[in-house]
């Protein structure tokens, strides 16, 4: 089974800068451009920049409960500025890439331009094995987009003694 939900999270976000903030980054990334302030008068239209997008890719078992990881997803995402063009859960559990459905629907997403990067929780979502974990990978860079993993480290093989 997959389920897709499109754009972002119900309510407003929480808003993390003040208007100093604001103004302050804009002065910086004026003068990293090599803009004196008051230099160039640009339209508020033309100043507005495209927000990056994503979409977040989560997979689990039939019965396993993957909201956790999808608020933290959720959450990785806001903190970096995205947009979350949707979220695709796979509720199969781990098949081999190529099996699941959610997976080819993520990836189609980098292809068709709707976002520029598949984000999921653990490196193990994609596949445990990491010939086929990077198959993956190189399939969406391909595509012109990034598998970005908010927890590398969870989900791989650990060490004997290693709580994960």
């Amino acid at each position: 089974m997959v389920s897709i939900e499109s754009g972002q999270r119900q309510g407003l976000p929480t808003i993390r800068r003040t208007e100093g903030d604001l103004r302050r980054r804009q002065a910086l990334a004026d003068a990293a451009a090599g803009i004196s302030p008051g230099e160039v008068d640009v339209p508020a239209e033309a100043a507005k920049i495209e927000r990056f997008r994503c979409v977040i890719y989560l997979c689990g078992a039939p019965n396993a409960n993957i909201g956790a990881p999808r608020t933290e997803c959720t959450e990785y995402a806001e903190a970096f500025g995205w947009e979350i063009t949707g979220v695709i859960e796979d509720h199969e559990g781990l098949l081999p890439p190529d099996g699941r459905e959610g997976l080819r629907q993520a990836i189609d997403r980098i292809k068709s331009g709707e976002a520029g990067a598949v984000l999921t929780a653990w490196r193990s979502m994609i596949s445990p094995v990491p010939q086929e974990y990077d198959e993956i990978a190189r399939e969406i860079e391909s595509a012109g987009g990034f598998l970005h993993v908010k927890d590398s480290t969870r989900g791989e093989r650990a060490e004997p003694g290693a709580r994960l």
